[in-house]
Parts: structure tokens; C-alpha cells; sequence
């Protein structure tokens, strides 16, 4: 028991430079229904589509990989961060638009947008059976919106070295990176951005052989060698609207859809935390999962935060003031 009493310090430690000046319930008092109102906007989204819950959850870690946690992601323009390429397939803006319209109202100018996507993401999770948590909040939102600066963000071709680089730029550990991937237990992708492993992964024609030959054959009856790349593929097959650990037992039996989720199935350290999410060892299922993703989600949303006088706070989500 000692070892993991002091891992949990090393988390807080890490944890709390971050969330410095971040506290839960920052708007009890100037704006007291406002995670309330987020909720229930992001659950009368999820009670039309589902689907928008992985939306939502992407959309945050997106924000935060560039510029830190600041609402950069939602500013419309044409250099804009939304317009890079790893972010076109975003979707929940007008979710957050929402909230943010019903906010205005109720407390103009207090509600950032970074912290309506933090809430947001929190709430999506709790709609799919996944753990709930208190989000530190005092976010403000950013001034500065550019693609040219979405290149560091991660990428289903990464390997697990530039995965781990990228992560360690935000002060995320292993640990981090591979619980966060967890959230792939919901969600899509585009047949896009897995063909070439399924029909040209040397560009010998041939299949990635880390692909299960049985899922191989069902992933390519779902995405055709010239069908339609942007037909959609559950990224957790056979639980993809449950936040759950059989994303982990899927990369674990070779069934995972991105070759990046995969890969983190070649490296032994990686490996050994998938490990213990899957419960092939401990059997533990999905409790530990559920209680270290929260930790990881409020590590991740205290990257580069802009608080106090820094930024401003937005009146539109997508439009600097």
C-alpha cells in the first residue's frame, strides 16, 4: 500500500501547479446554475444523437493540446485552429454555442466558453455509464486561435514514441496517455483514416499484422478497399456507446481500429497500464478505470490554463470580443 500512497502524491503534486488557480464551484456564487445548464444542454443533445457525447469529450482534448484549455478551438475564421486538418472532424460546436447563449442570459459575461467544453466533456462521459467528476473551473478563454499551431496535436499514425513526446509537452506521463486514450471507448472514426491498414499497410498491399484476423475480415466488409471513406466505424466494437474497459480488451485481442491504439499494445510500459485497465491480471474490470480516468481528465484540463486577468471571457464561443 505504501508504493501507491506516495503515487498518489506524485499525482497531486503534479496536479496541483496546474490547477492552481483553478477551484470546484468557482461560479456558485456569480453564476449558480450554470453547470447545471450545461448539463442539461449537453443531455438534450444526447437524447437526439448519442454519438455527440465523443464529440464533446474530443473536442476539450483538442482545446487543450493547443494553447492550453483556453476555447481557441471554437473560434470560426479561416486560419482558425478548427480549420486544421487534424480538427475538421470536431463536431459539438453548437452545443457549446448553446450553453453559451442560455449563460449569456442568465449571467452575461461570466461563464468562460473553456469552461462550458471542460463541463461539457465531464457531463458527456457521466451520459455513457462513465464515472462523474467535480471540474475545477476559473478558466478564461484565449485571444489567439491559429491552425498553424495544431500540428502538435496527437495522430492516429503516431507511434509511441511520438505519442509519449507529445503527451510529456503537456506534462502527461504514461499513465496519463494511456488512460486518456481510454476515451476511445466511445466514439468514431472515418474508414479514411483505417483503410491503409486494412488493404496497403507497407504499401506492399498487404494488412497490418497486428490486426486480429477475424476483425480483420469484419473491418473490411465495414470499410470496402474503394467504398465510402467517410462511412463511420465504432472506435470500441461491441461497446461503443458504453464508457467502459473493453476498448482495452479489444486492443489487448489485436481488435483495436487505430493503429496508434494499437501500437500502445508493442511497448511494455504502455502495455502493463493497459493491462491492468483490461483486468486480465487482477480481474479488477472496470473500477480502476473509472476511478484513475477522472484523475487524468483534471490533470489534462489544467494544461497552460489562462486564469485572473489573463484572456477574456468570450461573449460568442466562436468570436474573439
Amino acid at each position: 500500500m505504501k508504493a501507491t500512497g506516495s503515487f498518489f502524491l506524485v499525482i497531486l503534486v503534479m496536479i496541483l501547479p496546474v490547477q492552481g488557480q483553478l477551484k470546484t464551484g468557482f461560479y456558485s456564487s456569480s453564476c449558480p446554475k450554470a453547470e447545471a445548464t450545461i448539463r442539461s444542454t449537453v443531455e438534450s443533445y444526447f437524447n437526439k444523437d448519442p454519438t455527440i457525447v465523443a464529440g464533446l469529450l474530443r473536442l476539450h482534448f483538442h482545446d487543450c493540446f493547443v494553447q492550453g484549455c483556453d476555447g481557441s478551438v471554437l473560434v470560426k475564421g479561416s486560419s482558425a485552429e478548427r480549420n486544421a486538418l487534424p480538427n475538421l472532424g470536431l463536431r459539438g460546436f453548437e452545443v457549446i454555442d448553446d450553453a453559451k447563449a442560455q449563460l449569456e442570459a442568465l449571467c452575461p459575461g461570466v461563464v468562460s466558453c473553456a469552461d462550458i467544453l471542460a463541463l461539457a466533456a465531464r457531463d458527456a462521459v457521466d451520459l455513457s455509464d462513465g464515472p462523474s467528476w467535480s471540474v475545477p473551473t476559473g478558466r478564461r478563454d484565449g485571444r489567439v486561435s491559429l491552425s498553424s499551431q495544431a500540428s502538435n496535436l496527437p495522430s492516429p499514425l503516431d507511434s509511441v514514441a511520438a505519442q509519449r513526446q507529445k503527451f510529456a509537452a503537456k506534462g502527461l506521463d504514461d499513465h496519463d496517455l494511456v488512460t486518456l486514450v481510454g476515451a476511445h471507448t466511445i466514439g468514431q472514426t472515418d474508414c479514411t483514416f483505417i483503410r491503409y491498414r486494412l488493404y496497403n499497410f507497407t504499401a506492399t498491399g498487404n494488412s497490418d499484422p497486428t490486426i486480429n484476423q477475424a476483425f480483420l475480415a469484419q473491418l473490411q466488409a465495414l470499410c470496402p478497399k474503394d467504398g465510402d471513406g467517410s462511412k463511420r466505424v465504432a472506435l470500441d466494437i461491441g461497446s461503443q456507446t458504453n464508457f467502459d474497459v473493453s476498448f482495452f480488451k479489444n486492443v489487448r485481442d489485436g481488435n483495436a481500429v487505430l493503429e496508434s491504439d494499437q501500437r500502445l499494445w508493442g511497448d511494455a510500459s504502455t502495455r502493463n497500464i493497459m493491462q491492468n485497465y483490461a483486468g486480465s491480471i487482477r480481474g479488477l474490470l472496470g473500477f480502476r478505470f473509472d476511478f484513475e480516468f477522472p484523475k487524468a481528465m483534471i490533470k489534462m484540463s489544467g494544461i497552460e490554463v489562462k486564469t485572473g486577468a489573463q484572456g477574456e471571457i468570450r461573449k460568442v464561443c466562436s468570436k474573439f470580443n
